[in-house]
């Protein structure tokens, strides 16, 4: 007897990502409009837009929060598309509303359909959940094995990169921006990559679970960072971060490139420490710290490569570059 396999529609860009990294990609059957990775996919479907087009940071930032205070998404879900679709699996989730189509839509969508469609949501908070992540898409996709295998090179290479880390140094000051108008410093999974690259993340730190005692070493996974959070200009500058990272949420590097130049029109900019002694890196938010999949190992061998001065660890290709100061 021929198993049939689940035709799946992904509305997360991670989500496909880790998806077609464990041989599912044939499975994929409708994707959101930010699915972009790996390359070949121009093919599938798309399901979802945006409802904003603008590029200004603080442009988009002001039309995010009329959004939600009003009780609108930020995306649409193209109901009809997704019907004739016939998807038995809709991987989605639950973290941001911000980042991708909001849970409730979903749901009431995908109970109009029938065959009404399996949701598989995703929330993670830590490397550890998005490790988990790729072991429930693993099983929505009956590739269990596949996944298995691949959560377990993932971890192994976590683990690699950690061994070029001193435990005892508390290591330099970085402060990773994720917006730059308002300045949201980052939060989640990025501050525990942070700091387990031997550095500290001070503005949004993490923290024991309760009853993990420190925390340290094999049990780093109990240390969680809550979202990410706004600080007025004032804070950063008080700060005075060692490094500087600016990696926009859901932005490629020439759009990184262009807030790094706006935040260069300030005043308070150019008296930061990092930006004086050139310790600014602009990295593509699309391809990184933003999407909680498995380039998310990436991102953690870079920031031990550069911050440990190790640049033979830094990932070929890695979307980076120095910023220059003053422009």
């Amino acid at each position: 007897m021929t198993t049939r396999h689940p035709r799946i529609v992904s509305l997360v860009p991670s989500a496909t990502e880790i998806l077609c990294a464990i041989g599912g990609r044939e499975l994929l059957v409708g994707r959101s409009h930010e699915c972009d990775f790996p390359p070949g996919l121009a093919c599938v479907p798309v399901v979802t837009g945006q409802r904003m087009h603008t590029t200004d940071p603080a442009e988009i930032d002001r039309q995010v929060r009329d959004q939600l205070a009003g009780g609108c998404s930020l995306y649409t879900l193209d109901e009809h598309r997704l019907g004739r679709l016939a998807p038995d699996v809709i991987l989605t989730q639950n973290m941001c509303s911000v980042c991708s189509i909001d849970l409730p839509t979903v749901q009431r969508i995908a109970a109009g359909l029938k065959p009404s469609p399996r949701i598989v949501t995703l929330d993670p908070h830590s490397v550890e959940d998005v490790l988990d992540d790729v072991l429930k898409i693993g099983e929505a996709a009956g590739l269990e094995l596949q996944a298995s295998g691949l959560a377990v090179d993932l971890r192994e290479r976590l683990f690699r990169a950690g061994e070029f880390i001193n435990p005892f140094d508390d290591g330099p000051a970085v402060a990773l921006l994720e917006w730059t108008d308002p300045l949201f410093i980052a939060g989640h999974w990025t501050p525990q990559l942070i700091e387990r690259a031997g550095a500290r993340h001070p503005l949004n730190p993490t923290t024991p679970r309760p009853g993990s005692g420190a925390a340290s070493g094999p049990q780093q996974a109990q240390r969680l960072a809550g979202k990410s959070i706004t600080v007025p200009p004032e804070i950063l500058v008080a700060s005075d971060p060692d490094i500087l990272i600016i990696c926009p949420c859901g932005v490629d590097l020439p759009g990184a490139r262009s807030m790094v130049a706006g935040l260069h029109a300030k005043p308070w900019f150019a008296s930061l420490r990092a930006v004086r002694t050139g310790r600014l890196a602009v990295v593509d938010g699309t391809q990184t710290f933003s999407r909680p999949g498995p380039r998310l190992v990436d991102a953690f061998e870079w920031l031990v490569g550069w911050i440990n001065d190790r640049p033979d660890l830094i990932p070929a290709g890695f979307p980076w570059e120095m910023a220059i100061p003053g422009r």
